[in-house]
């Protein structure tokens, strides 16, 4: 079983835009479960309620990089992806509050 359940939050102009809803974005361990997902979240920002989970796998992609040496071939890293749903009544999460 993974250790770290949430790795760390996933910020783009997407997810922001979902924040407003009321849905939140994690990069999450690979083998970790959508109720572990749903007790990290409860448990890392307390006073919220989490409705829905939904994960998915995001797969790594093929990186080729032309250099004096050659062609040097590699890929990215694959990650799991979760996209948490906050229930009407509950707290929101603020990320942007250390910055």
């Amino acid at each position: 079983m993974s250790k770290r359940v949430l790795v760390r939050p996933y910020v783009t102009e997407k997810t922001t835009r979902l924040m407003e809803e009321g849905q939140y974005t994690f990069i999450v361990g690979m083998k970790a479960s959508k109720p572990q997902i749903r007790q990290a979240v409860e448990k890392h920002y307390p006073g919220t309620d989490v409705d829905d989970v939904r994960t998915m796998i995001i797969p790594g992609k093929k990186r080729s990089q032309f250099t004096q040496a050659g062609l040097i071939e590699g890929s990215t890293s694959a990650y799991k992806k979760a996209i948490v749903t906050l229930k009407e009544g509950s707290e929101e999460i603020d990320f942007f509050e250390s910055i």
